[in-house]
């Protein structure tokens, strides 16, 4: 059951109204078992794995708070651990590095024939399980105290909204507004409402829109595009994987508002940002914090704190080669999250390449007690960040590099290779990002300061001219891009 579907739709209105009616602990029984049934339309079977990781972590929880031991403790982490990254590496990862171990023997002239587990991905894995890690390594740490009903736990890891593609929430985000006294209020409706309507707007406008052309595009050999065609392919890539995923964010967030649950924002217009380590404050809010949080700061070997705002925080006191392995570490473990291939091992290396540049720039020059940077760094971010995205979306390094190659070339500068309306609607996506970034972070804040009754009529408009384009550009359901990781 995706978003984007008339299922979803009457199920959310099932859930919502249902969840008004019942008591607070009948809700926590309603959430639980319609989380499980939402994630059982894929594949019933993975649920019952999903299932198994949680009650894993559940179990050890309770056995680290309960023990006085620190051995014991770090067993019973390590068990934790063990088992969420195992399920990941198996379904994930095994047959990647089987198929890549196959190629290094086959080079080294050695005749074995290693069997390859071509499994099935679970939905939403990657995400599920590293919000279980958080939860069990913040229970040994000594943030939170675990829970001991385990119905309770289970709508933390399971809640519908954001169980598949996030936002990755931390337990002290959301496990006690399951059991919070709520009264119905038609603000939660109208709220989650609008959230819900934005996030269909950008999806099924503008990422679907953008998704064929992007893919038209990157089907062209490289041989026969140009250098502005790179440029031109990477923004456009950049733009549908923004609408696309902040699409799901949106309407997860909406979906939970409609029963008065909270959720952090995962996304802050990244494409305004003025340096890189402003990109990853504002994309992917909660796995640049989660990575930040529980692998950064720990290789690191520095102490971390109770609460995250997201982003890889930058500490000037550490030991320079220390910190340099670990941001390149990081990086690597952080591309290859999102996916069993070396092009993303690779995305993950060339954004700890230009952080590594950024922080010498910065630290030489101290650029950062001038105003006027922050223009120039707009400036230089936005492409770069942008030109990132080609091997995020390339099928392998070969394109990769060769199509970033173009880029450095002036003669690559000469010619088009692809239909004059592409570089129109990525200039339209350019114009239409900045535009909604003034419109919702300036004008509509004064407006409701300075004239509330005129905003309300805005909003009318708006929100009815939101529905008759989604309607009318809603077609056969396109999967979001993240359910891959």
């Amino acid at each position: 059951m995706i978003f984007n579907s008339v299922t979803f739709l009457i199920f959310i209105f099932f859930v919502t109204t249902t969840y008004w009616i019942l008591s607070v602990k009948n809700r926590l029984y309603l959430l639980f078992l319609c989380s499980i049934i939402f994630y059982a339309f894929w594949k019933p079977v993975f649920a019952l794995l999903m299932l198994f990781s949680a009650f894993i972590d559940f179990s050890m929880s309770l056995l680290i708070f309960q023990t006085t031991k620190k051995k014991y403790k770090k067993l019973f982490l390590t068990i934790s651990l063990f088992s969420n990254l195992g399920l990941l590496f198996v379904f994930k990862y095994l047959y990647f590095f089987s198929n890549n171990f196959q190629s290094l023997l086959e080079l080294l002239s050695i005749n074995y024939t290693i069997p390859l587990f071509n499994l099935i991905l679970p939905l939403g894995i990657s995400f599920y399980t590293f919000q279980t890690i958080s939860y069990t390594v913040d229970v040994y740490r000594g943030f939170i105290k675990p829970e001991k009903n385990f119905i309770l736990y289970g709508c933390y890891v399971t809640f519908f909204p954001q169980l598949v593609a996030g936002p990755i929430l931390r337990a002290n985000e959301v496990i006690h507004q399951f059991i919070e006294e709520k009264k119905f209020n038609i603000k939660y409706i109208y709220i989650g409402f609008e959230r819900i309507l934005y996030g269909l707007f950008l999806k099924t406008c503008f990422a679907d829109n953008l998704a064929p052309i992007v893919d038209k595009g990157f089907l062209i050999p490289v041989s026969s595009i140009s250098a502005i065609d790179v440029w031109t392919l990477s923004f456009l890539f950049g733009f549908q994987i923004y609408f696309d995923f902040s699409a799901y964010s949106h309407i997860a967030i909406g979906s939970a508002s409609l029963m008065g649950i909270n959720f952090p924002e995962n996304f802050n217009y990244p494409y305004i940002s003025t340096s890189f380590k402003d990109f990853w404050k504002r994309w992917h809010i909660s796995l640049s914090s989660w990575i930040r949080d529980y692998l950064y700061l720990p290789l690191n070997g520095l102490e971390v704190q109770d609460k995250s705002v997201g982003g890889l925080k930058i500490n000037l006191s550490l030991n320079s080669k220390r910190k340099t392995i670990s941001l390149f570490s990081t990086w690597a473990i952080m591309g290859l999250w999102h996916g069993a291939n070396w092009t993303f091992v690779f995305w993950g290396l060339y954004h700890s390449t230009l952080i590594y540049l950024e922080r010498k720039i910065y630290k030489i020059f101290n650029l950062s007690l001038y105003k006027n940077t922050k223009i120039v760094g707009l400036v230089i971010t936005l492409p770069l960040a942008m030109l990132g995205w080609i091997p995020f979306r390339a099928d392998n390094i070969e394109e990769s590099l060769l199509m970033l190659a173009k880029v450095a070339k002036i003669s690559e500068y000469s010619y088009l290779g692809m239909r004059e309306n592409v570089y129109l609607i990525a200039a339209s996506s350019l114009i239409f990002f900045f535009c909604g970034y003034i419109y919702m972070q300036k004008i509509k804040p004064l407006l409701i300061r300075i004239k509330p009754i005129l905003f309300e009529y805005i909003q009318i408009v708006e929100t009815t001219i939101l529905i008759v384009l989604v309607f009318i550009f809603l077609r056969p359901i396109n999967q979001f891009i993240y359910f891959q990781f």
